[in-house]
């Protein structure tokens, strides 16, 4: 059977199978200590959307999950920190120094404890790149440790998962917004993305010759250079490289959770041990002879996630296709796919409070979200690949989608909640509760060179209506 494991070994691949492993487990250490820090304000037991309730009223259909028989904020935080601590470990390669049943079984079971978290997540957890993290997790598990060579099949569903991450999206963009075809697309996105970091507002002022060639450089990542993952050395890691460096432009232009991060780490799978010799670094890894039933357990992952991937197959070819989408409750082998329609303009939800009566001379004071523009005077800030969902949220309340739990967050504010005001930046009130919230609507925009020279701000915005009408606690809602 040795022939087996020489068949499914991939020798020269050592660097990328380690930043493969330690990188998606820093992401999952991230998305831990995301959940601990917020998941018991926005869906714990007194939270926005309560994850209890949920539970109950979806039953078996929130699929797979620990808490389908008992949930608690104090179980949910065990359940993160024991995930953060066994991520934390695969970040420094303890796990991976032994045999490879070690560092599987220990990305099995941060997959496991993080499939739990976000089946239960509802809104707050139905972003695209919570299926990725699970699913890189998965296909990770079975690289195998240090012992072994990496296993070719598995770099090789890597590379899949890559090629349906990128060309996903690049058809997305063609199916959905004119503004991708006609180039033009980034006249507006860098200012109207949910959440601009730092650079967004220079990257928006470019010249549009400049952006039309973004547009252009996008395509060509997005449709035409996945197809070379495939293809032999040194091929296949140009295409990876080409990869990164967008997805790199990307990180530096915006606040995309661990989207762009994880594209990155997955993309260096396809990057062989020849390029860092050529640049040279030393790469000499010994191996042991793989054991017979970790290369049968390869064997059987293939052909599991090629059952798997005849649906998203069809789907990158579908006319209506499906973006961010799971076929099956363990969210593997899913469709990916972000911004098909571009948002022309910026709206922004302002919530206010006052300790007046709410009438006309009432003095209203802004709550200061994390990431979301508000005070006009304020450079965004970089966050990712942290993710702030409450700040996210604001950015579909804003277009228009609610979810249920923004009135919620107005009686939580009105009742100075401290959990939930633990996720904003700026408490006018310094933890007292305000007599009245209001939420009014504003349409905001980068300032130009000019304007930011002479008035000092980063926004201009303007008022247009009013969401939510001054309102106050009923006698009952009190604490």
């Amino acid at each position: 059977m040795e022939w087996l494991s020489g068949v499914l070994d991939a020798e020269g691949y050592e660097v990328g199978r380690q930043i493969l492993q330690r990188g998606v487990a820093a992401i999952y250490l991230i998305g831990f200590i995301s959940a601990i820090n917020q998941f018991p304000a926005l869906l714990g037991e007194n939270g926005l959307l309560p994850a209890p309730r949920f539970i109950e009223r979806a039953g078996k259909r929130a699929g797979p999950t620990l808490f389908r028989w008992r949930y608690s904020d104090r179980l949910l935080l065990t359940v993160c920190w024991v995930g953060a601590a066994i991520a934390a470990l695969l970040v420094v390669g303890l796990p991976q120094a032994g045999p490879p049943w070690v560092p599987m079984l220990a990305f099995l079971i941060i997959w496991a404890l993080y499939l739990s978290v976000v089946n239960i997540g509802q809104v707050f957890y139905g972003f695209g790149w919570e299926s990725l993290l699970l699913e890189a997790g998965f296909l990770v598990a079975f690289l195998g440790s240090n012992e072994v060579a990496p296993p070719f099949l598995v770099l090789l569903i890597i590379r899949w998962l890559v090629f349906r991450l990128e060309f996903g999206a690049g058809m997305i963009k063609m199916r959905g917004d004119r503004s991708w075809r006609d180039l033009t697309a980034l006249y507006y996105h860098h200012e109207t993305q949910p959440m601009p970091n730092p650079a967004s507002r220079f990257f928006h002022l470019l010249p549009k010759p400049l952006h039309r060639m973004e547009v252009a450089g996008n395509h060509f990542t997005q449709l035409v250079v996945p197809f070379f993952l495939f293809a032999p050395q040194p091929i296949a890691g140009v295409a990876a490289l080409i990869i990164i460096v967008t997805q790199a432009w990307l990180v530096i232009s915006g606040n995309f959770a661990w989207l762009n991060w994880i594209t990155i780490v997955l993309a260096f799978g396809a990057v062989p041990d020849s390029f860092y010799e050529a640049l040279g670094f030393t790469v000499a890894p010994a191996y042991g002879t793989t054991p017979v039933w970790f290369s049968a357990v390869v064997v059987l992952l293939t052909a599991f996630i090629a059952w798997l991937s005849w649906q998203p197959l069809l789907n990158l070819f579908a006319k209506r296709q499906l973006m961010n989408a799971s076929f099956n409750r363990f969210h593997l082998v899913n469709a990916y796919g972000a911004f098909g329609s571009v948002t022309k303009v910026r709206n922004e939800v302002i919530v206010e409070g006052t300790l007046d009566d709410g009438g006309p001379g009432s003095r209203w004071l802004e709550y200061e979200f994390k990431g979301k523009p508000g005070n006009p005077a304020r450079i965004p800030r970089q966050y990712a690949p942290y993710h702030l969902r409450l700040d996210w949220l604001m950015w579909f309340l804003a277009l228009g989608s609610d979810g249920g739990w923004f009135t919620p967050l107005l009686i939580k504010l009105l009742q100075a909640d401290p959990k939930i005001l633990k996720l904003i930046r700026h408490d006018p009130f310094d933890g007292k509760p305000p007599k009245y919230v209001r939420a009014r609507m504003f349409r905001y925009r980068f300032a130009t060179r000019a304007e930011r020279k002479a008035t000092g701000l980063w926004w201009m915005r303007d008022e247009m209506w009013t969401i939510v009408d001054p309102v106050a606690l009923r006698a009952n809602q009190r604490h």
